[in-house]
């Protein structure tokens, strides 16, 4: 391995594959991946429903856990992560959502200029290959396949004429001129198979002489003389190595690790670096600050119909018999992401835009999985997509090997439980509406709970993330902020923080698509072109 490129990549997540992908599309850029996970690829990746045995075991996965919740009667969060080539984009439920024209718009209003809806828009369309829908707000040519679903699950129509019999209109586009109301997601899917970063941005280009990708390459620190990052030092098995960045370190490592890794390096807050003994390179107090996460509650049924994921007999024996229609044709059972279908819903219809997500899910959900029923089930996720809440990210200690303290603050803000309250009453009545109460057998989790005082204590109970954390390295021009609008470290040279940590507030929706966006709008800045006409 060389020990000196033009660009040091930190983590080969959503971003960082992206990022390395294009920088080296320039056979005179030499670029380098340093992925802490292994390759990403093989069964459990492709095959889109392996997504179920990845998420709470530590396959390909962090599997980090949060701080007692004061808002979820102290009960610690599950926090999976991505950990391989593709990060999360590799073992999530692969559902493309972009966020509300509202959310860009008012990055730019907080003086993020470049940030607003219409800037973003062609770097979504840069970035995606979308199978059905070409228009002005689609691209089709793309790395990143996105496609509709292939299960032809029935519960996807019982769940949109459930949505129906509650008035909620129908759309085929959440992506499009409107984003509220009921329907089907699209998914990251080409032919049936997950199609994570790697895939699309990667993995075709992996024989680029001047791409240099790195595995089991975990980052201890960032390398910096005076205020200018250099290099990297990384530990790949017992060995602890350095290499070097001719023009600038890349750091999309997450939102947790992102600002985990500013702060092992001596950028952060001083006062909580010198309680680690770590030496100080710039005072930037915003690092690890302002984390948003989507606070989330599932409900969960049973139900006689095998159309679902279980684990009765009935339905195992149903999914053995799919995986001979997956083998052949790549469609049914096995091409599920689970949370086949869902909508964007508004607790008062005054706003402007929607402030609930749902995720109907075609299995019985508990724990994110780790509790097990055998039974055959469907759920059903409501988030609150713009929490009033604000966390942190700090360090356990200043060893890179301990994850970090990760808060999400989640119901901290009293008027985020209200919210959900309200979010709550909206979902049971699309559940219990009769197109969907025909197949319940029995309610999981919300059975006898009735009063607004009731539902606020199963939502303590049981409320958790949807995986979407960001902005522990806020851009801005404030004195929170960690990065410009370019996406540079403020007061740092060489450094750029890419991924879902730069985002000031939380998109309304899932943040893999949004993270890609990031990635793909970074490279035109790095560049210092653009290839927006």
């Amino acid at each position: 391995m060389e020990n000196e490129f033009d660009y040091l990549i930190i983590g080969g997540g959503s971003a960082g594959c992206a990022l390395a992908g294009r920088l080296s599309e320039n056979p005179d850029t030499r670029v380098c991946l340093l992925e802490a996970g292994g390759q990403g690829d093989g069964l459990l990746v492709n095959v889109p429903s392996g997504a179920v045995a990845m998420l709470a075991k530590p396959v390909n996965n962090w599997i980090m856990e949060t701080v007692p919740q004061k808002g979820l009667n102290g009960r610690q969060g599950f926090q999976p992560r991505g950990k391989c080539l593709g990060g999360s984009s590799a073992i999530n439920a692969m559902v493309y959502i972009r966020g509300h024209r509202e959310d860009y718009d008012h990055w730019a209003a907080l003086g993020n200029d470049g940030w607003s809806y219409d800037d973003v828009l062609p770097y979504f369309r840069l970035n995606e290959h979308n199978e059905r829908i070409d228009n002005e707000y689609h691209g089709t040519d793309g790395p990143l396949w996105v496609s509709d679903s292939r299960t032809g699950n029935p519960f996807q129509n019982y769940f949109l004429d459930a949505a129906r019999e509650c008035n909620i209109p129908i759309t085929d586009d959440f992506n499009g001129a409107e984003q509220e109301g009921a329907g089907v997601y699209q998914v990251t899917q080409k032919n049936g198979e997950r199609w994570s970063s790697a895939r699309a941005y990667l993995f075709p280009h992996l024989d680029r002489s001047n791409l240099t990708v790195e595995t089991l390459a975990q980052v201890q620190r960032i390398v910096f003389e005076g205020k200018r990052a250099v290099g990297v030092e990384f530990k790949q098995g017992k060995q602890l190595r350095s290499v070097r960045a001719r023009k600038e370190v890349l750091l999309s490592a997450g939102a947790f690790q992102s600002p985990q890794l500013l702060m092992l390096s001596g950028v952060g807050d001083s006062h909580e670096l010198k309680q680690h003994g770590i030496p100080v390179v710039h005072h930037l107090p915003g690092v690890g600050k302002n984390l948003q996460d989507h606070p989330d509650f599932i409900f969960g049924y049973t139900t006689d119909s095998t159309a679902t994921f279980g684990l009765s007999p009935g339905g195992m024996w149903r999914a053995l018999m799919a995986m001979r229609t997956y083998r052949k044709e790549r469609r049914g059972l096995w091409t599920s992401n689970f949370a086949e279908a869902g909508a964007f819903l508004k607790t008062q219809p005054t706003l402007s835009a929607p402030d609930l997500q749902l995720h109907m899910v075609t299995a019985l959900v508990d724990d994110h999985g780790r509790k097990k029923h055998y039974t055959q089930g469907y759920s059903c996720h409501v988030c609150l997509l713009r929490p009033r809440s604000r966390g942190s990210v700090q360090l356990a200690s200043a060893n890179p090997d301990d994850l970090p303290l990760i808060d999400p603050a989640f119901l901290d803000d009293p008027q985020d439980l209200e919210d959900m309250v309200a979010g709550y009453k909206m979902t049971r009545d699309i559940m219990e509406a009769p197109s969907l109460k025909r197949w319940m057998k029995k309610d999981m989790f919300t059975e006898n709970v009735n009063s607004d005082e009731e539902i606020r204590e199963v939502i303590r109970q049981r409320t958790d993330t949807v995986y979407h954390p960001v902005g522990s390295c806020k851009m801005g021009t404030d004195e929170a902020a960690v990065v410009d609008p370019q996406l540079r470290v403020h007061g740092i040279e060489g450094l750029r923080v890419i991924d879902a940590s730069i985002m000031p507030t939380l998109i309304g929706g899932n943040t893999n698509a949004p993270v890609m966006m990031v990635a793909e709008k970074a490279v035109d800045m790095i560049r210092g072109q653009s290839r927006i006409g």
